[in-house]
């Protein structure tokens, strides 16, 4: 009769789980629509202007807005706002909230108008000191097109708190639809525009999506359910501690941004075309990182921050490591493909045009290898959500910097030996321990997670992965050898084998998942063919 209360607490813990399994469902289709989205606007953007000095200033055009949003901490508002957001309404109450979002929004607005103003006003001056090499023509037209999309990091910024807001109470359709609206509106842009503006009607629609999506939408969400109010007060207290959180966001580096940097600085010393192999296997592998570690990360931050401000650490430990071993469990398997089925995907989506077969066998192996990084990539984005729960960003921010910095030796020594493919191992090996070290380090600090949980579920998910592998590559050697489809157009022999592949690997999968998978993967899989039975019937 003693251990009937953990009753009532375990079921609390399952709901917390299930909430966040359907908001990271929800978010991970967003993502994946996104993806793709943003691969139809490439794929326009390639077809109308292919590459050549007007592309190159499309592309330049995003630096400085980019480098802005960087540094308001814009990508990243969320984390820096959430938990202090859940924290104030814990302890002051929902007006207090309120008025923290009051001045976050009121005072961040502020400082993102005026610099975007002052950027406006010296942007042909920095696009100069930033691209000596255009010339006059391609330096015009960048400056054209940056002061156009500039104003954008406005909506950004303004709408993501507001957004951050509806998240920290639980909504996050608004956070679905946004980036949708945003990629639909610039291909609009570029094919309705681009007749009146040439390239700059993508800059146009960019322009036009940032208001409608990241603005608009959370605005809209947000009527009768939200007070929106302007307050700008730079000294507020609860601002500076905001600010507080976000520095690390702002100035602080991990392997998470710099792997992408240290391709580009060590693949650059290397043969003509490794920064852009290594650029191109990148893209592919930031997919099922983005699908699985962002939207769980992103749907468990207002749950497990909700849970701190109320001082229940047991709950949020509970739920922490529940949704580490889903995490941890989907991400191997998402590896597992990428490391059987590289071949047809980098076919399918590269080899074309100018792109050969060499290079897609290069960026294939690449691929095959960045697939070992995907759970280290996972793991980290996840698990820096126990620190970030607890508005602690400068811990993990410092952790992950020092190991960056540690790392260079390592990225210079295997690229000397290994060429390009010791970049991409460098990177495995780095995000490996920057994710083992994360944890570790959570462990020392919070007392969880718990390692054999964790292992447990990284046994059972290699388990389900090894021969789901193994079936594929059977399937596809034996494809290859009794069925070669020389008559076919490649394109076509790669969608084939990537459905055979695929189809034998999900399979495969499935019943590894029914049979020995994790809890958390099971109800994650479960909820996912529910929607999709319920939107097909």
């Amino acid at each position: 009769m003693e251990k009937t209360p953990l009753l009532p607490a375990y079921r609390q813990v399952m709901k917390k789980t299930e909430n966040i399994t359907t908001a990271a469902i929800l978010l991970a289709s967003s993502i994946l629509l996104s993806r793709i989205l943003g691969y139809v606007r490439e794929m326009l953007l390639a077809y109308k202007f292919g590459a050549s000095e007007t592309t190159d200033a499309f592309y330049a055009a995003f630096q400085i807005p980019d480098l802005l949003n960087y540094f308001l901490a814009g990508g990243a508002l969320s984390i820096a706002f959430i938990p202090l957001y859940n924290r104030v309404q814990a302890r002051s109450g929902k007006d207090e909230a309120n008025k923290l979002m009051a001045t976050v929004l009121g005072t961040m607005g502020a400082l993102v108008i005026v610099l975007t103003a002052v950027l406006w006003w010296k942007a042909e001056a920095l696009i100069r000191f930033q691209f000596p090499g255009f010339d006059e023509p391609t330096m015009a037209l960048c400056v054209r097109l940056t002061r156009i999309v500039l104003p954008a990091q406005i909506f950004f910024v303004t709408g993501g708190i507001i957004q951050a807001v509806l998240m920290a109470n639980r909504s996050f359709h608004a956070a679905a639809l946004a980036p949708l609206i945003y990629n639909v509106c610039t291909i609009l842009g570029g094919i309705f525009l681009d007749s009146s503006f040439g390239i700059a009607g993508f800059s146009i629609g960019t322009l036009i999506g940032a208001f409608l999506g990241p603005f608009l939408m959370p605005l809209l969400y947000s009527y009768k359910h939200i007070p929106i109010r302007v307050r700008i007060a730079p000294t507020d207290r609860n601002f500076a501690f905001y600010m507080l959180i976000a520095a690390p966001l702002m100035f602080g580096q991990t392997l998470l941004t710099l792997d992408e940097w240290y391709g580009r600085w060590f693949g650059a010393l290397l043969t003509s075309g490794t920064v852009a192999h290594l650029s191109y296997a990148r893209r592919l592998m930031q997919v099922p990182i983005a699908v699985i570690g962002q939207a769980i990360g992103a749907a468990a931050l207002p749950t497990l921050s909700k849970l701190w401000a109320e001082d229940k650490v047991k709950e949020l430990n509970k739920v922490m490591l529940q949704t580490m071993q889903t995490g941890l469990a989907l991400s191997v398997l998402a590896g597992a493909g990428f490391i059987a089925l590289a071949r047809p995907i980098v076919e399918l989506v590269y080899e074309h045009g100018a792109f050969n077969v060499i290079d897609a066998e290069i960026v294939a192996i690449l691929t095959l290898t960045f697939g070992f990084a995907v759970p280290g990539w996972i793991a980290q984005q996840i698990i820096v959500r126990a620190f970030y729960a607890r508005g602690d960003t400068w811990r993990p921010m410092a952790l992950g910097t020092i190991l960056s910095i540690l790392s260079i030796p390592l990225y210079l020594k295997l690229s000397e030996t290994e060429g390009s493919r010791g970049i991409a191992f460098a990177g495995v090996i780095g995000m490996t321990v920057s994710a083992v070290a994360t944890i570790l380090y959570a462990r020392a600090m919070h007392g969880a997670p718990k390692f054999v949980p964790l292992l447990l579920s990284l046994g059972s998910s290699i388990m389900i992965a090894l021969p789901s592998i193994g079936a594929a590559w059977v399937v596809l050697r034996l494809r290859v050898a009794h069925l070669p489809l020389l008559d076919w157009h490649l394109k076509w022999v790669a969608l084939f084998d990537l459905c055979l592949g695929g189809g034998v690997f999900a399979a495969i999968a499935l019943f590894g998942i029914w049979l020995v998978g994790e809890e958390g993967m099971q109800d994650y899989l479960h909820k996912i063919i529910k929607r999709v039975f319920k939107v097909s019937f």
